[in-house]
């Protein structure tokens, strides 16, 4: 693919993910008082505190953090990202109109949270942000040297405990709600339903079991070098990536060539090569 149409296809991603974001904000979250995290929830507090135009709040955040960012980072955070910060305010401007699509404020929570997942998995997939509270999270990382995945829940738990004391504790629990179905539909849309599980067999009939793997299920097979914690006896360990449909037939066969093998399964979310999704 031309190196011109793969950033084409990359700055649509992040302008239609930037859309999705402004009209779930606009349509399920705002018209509920739903403050779940991000820059986002700090211009719905002061939507509701002082009356300022929700997509105003963010473009006066969004744009002095990332040059904070640039500056105090040093990273080249990208025209795409730029792009997305600047854009997304603009969505959330010229969609500002827009009736609200639901007078329960649980499906607004759910189905808010659904579409702005939506929108930032699309533009992560764009390989951009929409900047806001992961920069001052980074910032805060560099600082203070806390874990990032702490760093973030930090700040969004402080927009929503704000939102707790604005509004009230259900607007609150509402707001936690949309906040935990935003980051399971960013899981979903970056990795999809593909799940595949990554199998270790732990066997003395190695070689027959490698053998069975790669003519009866035709999957690839990796051989691992291990050493056996109580007996302190050299051990190989097989390696096998198999799809979900073909986990059963996996089990079924190494209980046929040995009943008394040890079997580890584990989900693998985002498995990339041969018989699986190309890189």
């Amino acid at each position: 693919m031309p190196v011109w149409l793969v950033h084409v296809i990359e700055y649509s991603l992040v302008i239609i993910g930037a859309f999705f974001v402004a009209l779930a904000f606009n349509v399920f979250l705002l018209p509920h008082d739903i403050a779940s995290g991000g820059v986002a929830g700090i211009s719905t507090i002061t939507k509701s505190l002082f009356g300022w135009e929700p997509s105003i709040v963010q473009w006066a955040l969004n744009i002095p953090l990332f040059i904070s960012g640039v500056i105090i980072l040093g990273k080249n955070f990208g025209l795409k990202s730029l792009v997305g910060t600047v854009v997304l305010p603009f969505f959330v401007f010229l969609t500002r109109d827009f009736p609200p699509a639901t007078p329960d404020p649980l499906l607004g929570s759910i189905f808010g949270g659904m579409g702005v997942g939506l929108g930032l998995g699309i533009v992560f997939r764009g390989k951009a942000s929409t900047g806001g509270i992961d920069l001052a999270a980074q910032i805060l990382h560099k600082f203070t040297h806390l874990p990032l995945g702490v760093c973030v829940p930090i700040f969004d738990g402080m927009i929503v405990l704000t939102a707790t004391f604005v509004f009230s504790v259900e607007e609150g629990l509402y707001a936690l709600i949309g906040l935990f179905v935003t980051s399971r539909t960013i899981d979903f849309v970056q990795v999809g339903l593909n799940t595949s599980k990554n199998v270790l067999i732990i066997t003395d009939y190695t070689e027959d079991i490698r053998r069975a793997l790669l003519q009866d299920v035709d999957r690839g097979v990796t051989v691992l070098n291990g050493t056996g914690g109580y007996t302190e006896q050299e051990r190989r360990i097989v390696m096998c990536v198999v799809a979900q449909n073909e986990f059963t037939k996996l089990t079924q066969l190494v209980k046929r060539i040995d009943p008394q093998a040890f079997v580890v399964a584990m989900n693998a979310t985002e498995v990339l090569g041969e018989g699986f999704k190309n890189h």
